[in-house]
């Protein structure tokens, strides 16, 4: 099967999209885990770095969850490429 150049351009902005979300997640799990003792020197509502371990990343990861959700439905309908009933 040949592939559109619609196709394309779908296929690489999702693939950008996924990446800077991953790139996100990355950071919230593994650098944010990875400086906790400096990063708890910084007090908001608690010590930073123990906040992020407890809600922070969990607040974060749902938010992704979201972004991703509805700018995929975005880009799904400005493709033609969703389901279900037309808005």
């Amino acid at each position: 099967m040949q592939l559109t150049q619609k196709h394309v351009e779908y296929w690489q902005k999702n693939l950008r999209l996924t990446g800077i979300l991953l790139a996100i997640w990355f950071v919230v799990t593994f650098v944010a885990g990875y400086f906790a003792r400096e990063l708890n020197e910084i007090t908001i509502i608690g010590p930073l770095g123990f906040y992020m371990g407890a809600q922070g990343a969990l607040i974060v990861y749902v938010l992704i969850i979201v972004y991703y959700a509805k700018s995929m439905n975005a880009m799904d309908k400005e493709y033609g490429v969703h389901e279900g009933e037309d808005d």
